[in-house]
């Protein structure tokens, strides 16, 4: 008797499951193209672009000038022309430079218009701190564009949802960005070979549990994660949930979790003044009031600019540590 064959699971980096997900959008679109800084000769600035120039060619993988409002413009324009353009945006901090192209503009346009332009345009960018790239190269401004009608955002923390988010956001008939996190290139996990999407407006319930609700997105799902372990020890059975996209975003998974536990923390790496997390805390005392038996709890970053000083940085930025603490003092602990 043949023994059964077993498949072992193909695990790839957090960057190169970026660099998967684009490749097989190029595939898949011929009017499709990345443009942005860097993308093309050198691959870009974190290697996530590695190799596409050699098989797709320089009219399908672009090196822009410097210039952001200029590379954004060219994917509004490129949309709604018939094509299906990939921008990147180096940093999500230079929102800034090309803010009036995508807030008036690239969200607007297709309102403005009837519906009669489409404009199907993925921005990739990366946001987070951690790697001392001080106050202008390390936030988190996820709230700027969840507060935009007409966007779509997605915040991936996995490589499979990496991947599967750049690969639905493509395929998407509207503006999407996928922010995309730099403290977790060399992140490693489960990666299908093949191409699908993760999808959009849907969360994922990473780890189930009874009396606990943590909310947490990009790189804080695998602190919250930690935490919850460490709150075990408390006798406290958290329950994880992974929104992965912020607009539209699913109440009603939240809704229920919180129906169940009667307790929630909502967890992010942007300040936590006026950060999405409170938008979603404002979603459960609206819908879920009733069923709480405690305040709802956020953790964020504290209302500062993100410090340059190895030093300080591992104490702005907010960790499995300062996420049970937390924890622990909403439930009296």
């Amino acid at each position: 008797m043949a023994e059964a064959q077993t498949t072992e699971a193909r695990t790839l980096p957090y960057v190169a499951a970026i660099t998967e997900g684009i490749r097989q959008v190029l595939l898949e679109q011929e009017n499709a193209f990345v443009a942005g800084e860097d993308v093309a000769g050198a691959g870009g600035v974190y290697g996530s672009f590695k190799g596409l120039l050699a098989e797709f060619g320089e009219r399908r993988v672009i090196d822009t000038p410097i210039s952001e409002a200029g590379i954004i413009g060219l994917g509004v324009g490129a949309a709604a022309t018939g094509c299906r353009p990939i921008i990147d945006l180096m940093f999500m901090d230079f929102l800034g430079e090309c803010m009036d192209e995508v807030a008036n503009q690239m969200a607007k346009m297709r309102f403005m218009f009837g519906g009669a332009a489409q404009l199907p345009i993925t921005v990739l960018t990366m946001a987070g701190a951690g790697l001392n790239l001080a106050a202008q190269h390390s936030q988190s401004l996820e709230a700027w564009l969840c507060h935009l009608p007409g966007l779509k955002v997605m915040m991936p923390a996995t490589p499979y949802d990496a991947k599967g988010s750049i690969i639905a956001a493509a395929r998407d008939s509207n503006p999407v960005f996928v922010i995309l996190n730099k403290m977790s290139l060399g992140l490693p996990g489960e990666v299908p070979e093949d191409p699908y999407e993760v999808p959009i407006g849907v969360a994922n319930i990473v780890r189930p549990g009874t009396n606990f609700t943590i909310v947490a997105f990009g790189r804080m799902l695998h602190e919250a994660l930690t935490a919850a372990e460490d709150l075990k020890a408390d006798g406290i059975d958290t329950e994880v949930i992974d929104p992965i996209t912020l607009q539209p975003f699913d109440t009603d998974t939240v809704i229920d979790s919180v129906k169940k536990t009667h307790r929630a923390m909502i967890v992010h790496e942007a300040v936590r003044f006026a950060g999405f997390g409170a938008e979603i805390a404002a979603q459960i005392q609206e819908l879920a009031f009733d069923y709480l038996d405690a305040p709802v709890a956020r953790v964020g970053a504290p209302f500062s600019p993100v410090p340059f000083s190895p030093g300080l940085e591992p104490h702005y930025v907010p960790n499995a540590k300062t996420i049970a603490a937390e924890a622990r003092r909403t439930l009296g602990l």
